[in-house]
C-alpha cells in the first residue's frame, strides 16, 4: 500500500478484475483486496494468466535473489539460465546437468517460485525483448533476434498474446528513446535502494586494470569481448530512478542478454540491502560500518579467467602491485582495441597466456606457473567458469591447480559466482581490521555472519580503507607542519612545536 521499492522485485500483484500483474511500486490506484492475488515472481504471474502491465513494467524490476528461499538445486538452476538459453537441450538438458529429473526440477520450481522452468524463461525473454523495445530504437527484427526469436513471426505472435498489442504499438506507447548511434545500447537496470556506487568505484578503482578498465567523473568503462564480438561499456549511476545505466557498443545484438546479465551479477544489482544489513547490523565489530555505508555490494566481475588471473598477480602483493602487473600483461598479451577514455586492450584470453613467458614483465616463476596450468586447464576443459553448477565442487578441482590456495578460491567464489557466504579469512587486511592475528580465529568469528560473510568482507575491507586514508591524512599533517616549521626562524618553530605536541597528547 506504500509503493515501497524494497519490495520491488519480491513480489507481484495480480489484479482479477484487469488480467493484469504489477510492481509494488505501481502507480495506478490501488484494487480491492478481494480482487488482488500475490506472486513470489513476475513468471508465476504470467503462468496463472495475467499480463504484465504497461505503466509500472515489471521487465524493469530489480531481479530476485537466487537464494531467496530456494533450494540449492533451484539456484543452480537459475544461474544456468542467466548464462545461456534453456532451448540448448530443453529442460530434460537442464535437469540432467543438475543432475535431478525433469518431472522434479519442475516440482522445485513451482514450489520455490510458483512457475516452472520454462515460463520462468519465456517470462525472462520477453521482459528483455519489452526492454529492447521501450529503450531502444533498434528495428523489430534485431529485437527478435536478441531476444531468442527463431522467427519475426513468432516474435509479433508471442508480444501480441502476452501483452495484447503489435510491438510497433507498444512501442509507440512507450517514451521514445533517443537515437543513439549504430551498434550502440542504452539500458537502465534497476536496484533495491540504497546502492552504494561510491563505495563500489572506490574498490574498483584501485583494481582497475589499465587499458582494459577505467573509472572517472562517477563512471565505469571496460572493453568487454562475449561470443567472439568485442566492444566495450560505460555504466553510472541514476539515483533518482534508482537505477544504473549502461551504454554498451557492441557489434551483434544476439549478444545484449548476456551482457546484461552480465552487469546484473558485476554490480551485484539483485541483492537486498536491508536484509543483509538487518542480520550483519547488530554485530559489535560491524554495525559502525553498516550504518556509515548502507548499500554496499559485492563487486562482481566481468570474466571469471580475467579475475582469477588477477587474483594470481595479486597474493603476496599490495594492490596497487598487482595493478601494475595486469597492466604490464594486457599490454604484453592483450589484444588492440581503439575506444574512449584510455580503453586501448582486451584482457589477453587463456590462448595467449596458456604458453607466453610472463617472467619478462616482472612475474615470479611460481606465480608465472599458476597463471598459464590455469590458461591451459581453461583450454583443456578441465575448467570452467561459465555454466558453474556447484560452487564448492568448483572450488575443489580449482585448488588442485598449483599456487592455487584458500585465500584465492574464496575471493574467486565471492567476486566471480557471487557466493554471498564467500570469506577470505586468510586475507590480512580482514584480519586487521577485526584485530585477530590467526585466520582460523577470524573463520570462527565470521560464523556469525551466514549467509552474508562476503557482505561482511566488503564492510571489513571498506573500515580498513577508510581508517589508512584518515591515518594517512594525520601523517600528511604532520609531515606538513614539520616542514613548515624548518622554514621559519628559531623562535616560530618553538612556538610551533609547542603547539603540535598540544595537538598530538589530545
Amino acid at each position: 500500500m506504500t509503493r515501497d521499492a524494497r519490495f520491488d522485485g519480491r513480489i507481484f500483484i495480480g489484479v482479477v478484475t484487469t488480467g493484469i500483474y504489477c510492481r509494488p511500486i505501481c502507480p495506478t490506484p490501488h484494487s480491492k483486496e478481494k480482487n488482488v492475488q500475490y506472486f513470489a515472481s513476475a513468471a508465476a504471474a504470467a503462468e496463472a494468466g495475467f499480463r504484465p502491465c504497461l505503466r509500472c513494467r515489471p521487465e524493469c524490476s530489480p531481479g530476485t535473489p537466487a537464494w531467496m528461499g530456494s533450494s540449492a538445486t533451484v539456484s543452480r538452476a537459475l544461474r544456468l539460465i542467466s548464462e545461456s538459453p534453456l532451448e540448448d537441450g530443453g529442460l530434460d538438458g537442464l535437469a540432467s546437468r543438475l543432475g535431478v529429473s525433469s518431472r522434479h526440477l519442475r516440482r522445485l520450481f513451482v514450489q520455490h517460485l510458483g512457475a516452472p522452468p520454462s515460463q520462468m524463461v519465456q517470462t525472462r525473454r520477453l521482459h528483455f525483448v519489452k526492454k529492447l523495445i521501450d529503450e531502444t530504437t533498434l528495428p523489430m527484427q534485431q529485437v527478435a533476434l536478441a531476444g531468442g526469436f527463431r522467427t519475426v513471426r513468432r516474435f509479433n505472435a508471442t508480444i501480441r498474446s502476452v501483452y495484447d498489442r503489435t510491438p510497433m504499438q507498444i512501442r509507440r506507447l512507450a517514451q521514445h528513446a533517443a537515437e543513439e548511434p549504430e551498434n550502440e545500447y542504452v539500458f537502465r537496470l534497476r536496484f533495491r535502494p540504497p546502492f552504494d556506487w561510491t563505495g563500489m568505484l572506490a574498490f574498483l578503482g584501485p583494481r582497475a586494470t589499465p587499458g582494459v578498465e577505467s573509472i572517472g567523473q562517477g563512471c565505469y568503462r571496460r572493453t568487454i569481448s562475449v561470443g567472439g564480438c568485442n566492444g566495450f561499456l560505460e555504466v553510472w549511476l541514476e539515483e533518482n530512478d534508482n537505477a544504473i545505466a549502461a551504454r554498451i557498443h557492441l557489434c551483434d545484438p544476439r549478444w545484449l542478454f548476456l551482457a546484461v546479465e552480465r552487469l546484473r551479477h558485476m554490480f551485484d544489482l539483485n541483492a537486498d540491502p536491508f536484509e543483509i544489513a538487518a542480520r550483519l547490523g547488530d554485530d559489535p565489530l560491524l554495525t559502525r560500518q553498516v550504518t556509515a555505508n548502507p548499500g554496499l555490494r559485492v563487486p562482481g566481475c566481468w570474466d571469471g579467467f580475467e579475475l582469477a588471473v588477477r587474483a594470481i598477480l595479486g597474493q603476496q602483493v599490495t594492490v596497487k602491485g598487482a595493478t601494475t602487473l595486469a597492466g604490464r600483461l594486457t599490454d604484453e598479451f592483450g589484444l588492440p582495441f581503439a575506444a574512449n577514455h584510455g580503453l586501448t586492450r582486451l584482457f589477453p584470453p587463456p590462448q595467449a597466456l596458456a604458453h607466453a613467458n610472463l617472467t619478462k614483465i616482472g612475474l615470479p616463476g611460481a606465480r608465472a606457473d599458476s597463471i598459464r596450468i590455469l590458461a591451459q586447464a581453461v583450454m583443456d576443459g578441465q575448467i570452467s567458469f561459465s555454466g558453474v553448477i556447484d560452487v564448492s565442487a568448483f572450488l575443489a578441482r580449482f585448488r588442485e591447480l598449483p599456487g592455487i590456495g584458500e585465500w584465492t578460491a574464496q575471493y574467486v567464489a565471492m567476486r566471480a559466482f557471487g557466493d554471498p557466504d564467500a570469506f577470505p579469512s586468510s586475507d590480512l587486511g580482514l584480519l586487521r581490521a577485526a584485530s585477530m592475528s590467526r585466520p582460523k580465529k577470524l573463520e570462527t568469528r565470521s560464523i556469525a555472519w551466514r549467509p552474508w560473510r562476503a557482505y561482511a568482507a566488503m564492510y571489513l575491507w571498506r573500515g580498513a580503507a577508510k581508517d589508512v586514508a584518515e591515518g594517512g591524512r594525520r601523517i600528511s599533517d604532520v609531515t606538513k607542519r614539520k616542514r613548515k616549521q624548518a622554514a621559519f626562524p628559531l623562535g616560530r618553530r618553538r612556538v610551533n612545536a609547542r603547539n603540535m605536541g598540544d595537538s598530538m597528547s589530545r
